[in-house]
C-alpha cells in the first residue's frame, strides 16, 4: 500500500520520463560497465566517462533512489539488482534498448498528438524517413537498434522452446529474423530441424556471422529480400517474431499473403506478439501498441484482429498459445 494521494501518483506518472531518460543517461556512459569491477566513485566515473563529476554524482543519486546503483557511506556507487542488466555483456542485457529508447525512440513521444489526429507515426514527421529506412542508412543506429532487439526479445526463445513443440516441423522459416540469433537458439533445441532467415540484405549480411559462430552453415539458409515482394519456397511453418505489429492491416495482409504463397498446403504461420485482452487490467502490450502507432505506423492486435487478418490471408486461425511471457503464439494453417 502506498501513502500518496492519487494526485501524488498522478505526478509520479506524469514525470516518468525522469526515470527513464536518466537511465538511458546511465547507458549511454555505460556506467554499469565502470562497475562491473566494483565501487567507484562519481569523481573516478566521471573521468572514465568525460562528464562533470558534480552532475554525474546527481544523476546517480537518483538512480540509486530507485533501485538502480546504490551508493555506500564513503559515497562510491556499485551495481544492484536492477542495474545489473544495463551492464553490455548481461546475458539480457537492456543497454541498448534503453539508448535506442532514449534517443531516436524517444522524441516521437513529443508528437503524439500528431499521431493521434492522423493515424500517422510520429517518427516519419520527425526524422523524415520511415524507422527502418532510417537504420538502413545509419549504420551505428541499426547496431544498437540489434542489440535493443536481442534483449528485448531474448524471452521469446525460451517462450516458444517452452511453449510449443516442433517436432513436426522439417524446416522453419524466420521471416524478418533479423541478425539470427533466435533461430539459431531455435535450430540448436531442436536438432532434425533445418532453418531459413529471410531478411533485407543489408540485415541478412549482419545475420551471417551469428550463423557461423553458432555452426549452423550447414543447417541454416540465409536470403535477403523484401517480404513485401516474395518469399522463398521451401519451409513447411513461418515464424514472424514481432513483426506483423509493425504494419497496419493493408501491409500485413501483404505480407500473409506472400507467407501463404511461400507455404505448401496445411503449412503452418506462426506468429509471436502481444495478443490485447479485454478489460482494464494491466497488460504492457497495450503500451507497445502505442508504441507502434508512433514510431512504426503498426498495431498491437486482439485475438479477433488477428483471425480476421489470418481469414483475409487464407489462413485457419487454429490456436493461440500463451507462453511464460508477455507474448503468444498465434497459429494458423494454410487453407
Amino acid at each position: 500500500m502506498t501513502d500518496e494521494t492519487h494526485p501524488q501518483q498522478l505526478e509520479r506518472m506524469i514525470t516518468g520520463y525522469c526515470i527513464s531518460q536518466s537511465i538511458y543517461a546511465a547507458a549511454k556512459l555505460e556506467i554499469a560497465d565502470q562497475l562491473a569491477a566494483g565501487p567507484r566513485t562519481a569523481a573516478q566515473l566521471a573521468e572514465a566517462t568525460q562528464t562533470d563529476a558534480d552532475s554525474l554524482y546527481r544523476l546517480l543519486r537518483a538512480l540509486a533512489s530507485v533501485g538502480i546503483f546504490a551508493e555506500n557511506e564513503q559515497g562510491a556507487f556499485s551495481l544492484t539488482p536492477l542495474a545489473e542488466p544495463l551492464r553490455s555483456d548481461h546475458p539480457e542485457s537492456k543497454q541498448a534498448c534503453a539508448i535506442m529508447n532514449g534517443e531516436d525512440q524517444f522524441r516521437p513521444w513529443c508528437e503524439i498528438i500528431y499521431s493521434l489526429q492522423t493515424g500517422k507515426p510520429a517518427y516519419n514527421k520527425i526524422w523524415g524517413t520511415s524507422v527502418f529506412e532510417f537504420l538502413a542508412e545509419h549504420p551505428e543506429q541499426a547496431q544498437i537498434f540489434d542489440r535493443a532487439m536481442t534483449g528485448i526479445h531474448g524471452r521469446g526463445n525460451d517462450s516458444i522452446l517452452d511453449a510449443y513443440d516442433l517436432t513436426d516441423t522439417r524446416v522453419l522459416a524466420d521471416v524478418g529474423g533479423g541478425n539470427g540469433l533466435h533461430l539459431a537458439g531455435i535450430l540448436q533445441a531442436n536438432p532434425h530441424l533445418h532453418g531459413l532467415l529471410f531478411d533485407v540484405p543489408h540485415v541478412v549480411e549482419r545475420a551471417q556471422t551469428q550463423i557461423d559462430q553458432a555452426g549452423l552453415s550447414d543447417r541454416c539458409q540465409l536470403v535477403g529480400g523484401d517480404f513485401f515482394q516474395s518469399l522463398p519456397q521451401g519451409p513447411d511453418a513461418i515464424l514472424l517474431r514481432h513483426i506483423i505489429h509493425d504494419w497496419n492491416d493493408e501491409q500485413s495482409l501483404r505480407i500473409l499473403k506472400n507467407c501463404h504463397a511461400a507455404l505448401p498446403d496445411g503449412g503452418k504461420l506462426l506468429i509471436l506478439e502481444s495478443v490485447i485482452q479485454p478489460g482494464n487490467a494491466p497488460f504492457w502490450g497495450k503500451f507497445v501498441d502505442l508504441i507502434m502507432l508512433l514510431v512504426t505506423g503498426g498495431r498491437e492486435r486482439t485475438a479477433k484482429e488477428f483471425r480476421l487478418l489470418y481469414e483475409r490471408a487464407g489462413f485457419e486461425l487454429t490456436q493461440i498459445v500463451p507462453t511464460s511471457s508477455d507474448l503468444s503464439i498465434v497459429e494458423g494453417v494454410k487453407r
